[in-house]
């Protein structure tokens, strides 16, 4: 978390002396409000907010009609989420590479579309906008679904445009880590009226029948769902991070700008698709070994981290992908059923090489969005000392 103060206090205790924290309620409709917000900052027709961003991806998946005999295609850097997302779903998720800027290859998601094929999942990791332009051309080329995952990318942009409002729907992150945050929840977008209709009895388990009115402008029939549904506190938070969202990425990217300015002759940046557009949360400095990575990562002063080692964020470090083991039932596990059998991937550690080579040779820097002058300055001596 970035940014948080009084004004947060003040607006969760304005929800504590109504005593009415249900989304749906007569007194201050805080969850109602920020989807207004959402819909708002992010110019899109439709918003729902959830407790999470893997419950917005579900959500979103399930909504687009992915299940069962589908495959989505997934970048292999990614946090694990994105992935069980498609699993939660009953559909494969099939794993491309990542390209020079760490986001999703474009060629290698055109190599991955199969008759199966039913959506792209690219995502913006780091703040890192992927190549939308590349994505929705390849996805019109071939007539498939596009959800977004821009839970580490929120308020981020493409070309000018929100990323999470260019595909079909998208998929927004609160949780403590990201650039707004509420300790947890998320967001789903999208502009299909149809998505946002199935997504929003889904999420909420078709409760939405039983309070308030939200199915009177709903076509779609009632189905059996999950519960992925925000409370007033959450969003109250919520709704006063947004009004920092932009300040916090202004100051993001001017700190990033001005630390890659002083070091660009030194050193290889890792390129973006639009680093007017990146968040500024991380500056991704590429090296000429896994070693050296590490050695600058660990330098005195510098905190980074080698993206290779981070876990979780690497496909070769999803245990339950790797293994196939979808569901702890064998009967509900999408790696088991009948309609998967022909479409089971072949996952092996070795299937990303590109991936892995790159992921090993950058190094990170998180950016403080609220460094001085002189902190800024103090930190560009230290990254040249490191790369002495």
């Amino acid at each position: 978390m970035y940014r948080i103060g009084k004004e947060e206090i003040d607006a969760v205790a304005k929800v504590i002396e109504t005593k009415d924290f249900f989304k749906i309620n007569n007194s201050l409709h805080e969850a109602e409000n920020a989807e207004e917000d959402i819909k708002k900052i992010f110019d899109v027709k439709h918003a729902i907010m959830m407790t999470s961003g893997h419950g917005a991806l579900v959500s979103a998946l399930i909504a687009m009609g992915v299940g069962p005999g589908d495959e989505v295609i997934v970048p292999a850097y990614t946090y694990i989420a994105t992935a069980m997302a498609v699993v939660a779903a009953g559909a494969m998720p099939v794993i491309a590479e990542a390209d020079e800027t760490l986001t999703i290859c474009p060629k290698d998601i055109e190599k991955k579309i199969t008759k199966h094929t039913k959506a792209i999942m690219p995502v913006h990791i780091q703040g890192f906008p992927c190549n939308m332009d590349a994505i929705m051309e390849i996805a019109k080329k071939h007539n498939l679904l596009v959800l977004e995952d821009a839970c580490q990318a929120d308020g981020g942009t493409f070309h000018g445009k929100r990323l999470g409002t260019i595909g079909n729907a998208g998929a927004l992150s609160f949780n403590f880590y990201k650039i707004v945050s509420a300790g947890e929840g998320g967001a789903l977008l999208t502009n299909d009226k149809n998505i946002f209709d199935r997504a929003l009895i889904y999420h909420d388990s078709s409760a939405v029948a039983y309070f308030g009115d939200q199915l009177s402008d709903v076509d779609s029939m009632l189905f059996c769902g999950n519960e992925y549904r925000a409370n007033e506190i959450l969003s109250a938070i919520m709704r006063e991070q947004f009004k920092r969202m932009d300040g916090i990425l202004a100051d993001l990217r001017a700190n990033k700008k001005y630390i890659s300015d002083a070091i660009a002759d030194i050193c290889e940046i890792v390129p973006s698709n639009d680093i007017e557009g990146d968040c500024g949360t991380t500056l991704p400095i590429r090296f000429e070994s896994y070693e050296k990575a590490c050695a600058f990562a660990n330098a005195e002063g510098i905190n980074g981290t080698v993206p290779y080692d981070t876990g979780k964020h690497v496909y070769k470090n999803w245990t339950p992908i790797m293994t196939k083991t979808g569901a702890l039932n064998p009967l509900m596990d999408p790696f088991k059923m009948e309609a998967n059998k022909d479409i089971v991937p072949d996952y092996r550690d070795d299937m990303c090489p590109k991936t892995l080579d790159l992921l090993s040779k950058t190094a990170y820097i998180s950016i403080n969005p609220d460094w001085t002058k002189e902190e800024l300055d103090a930190m560009v001596e230290t990254i040249k000392k490191a790369l002495n």
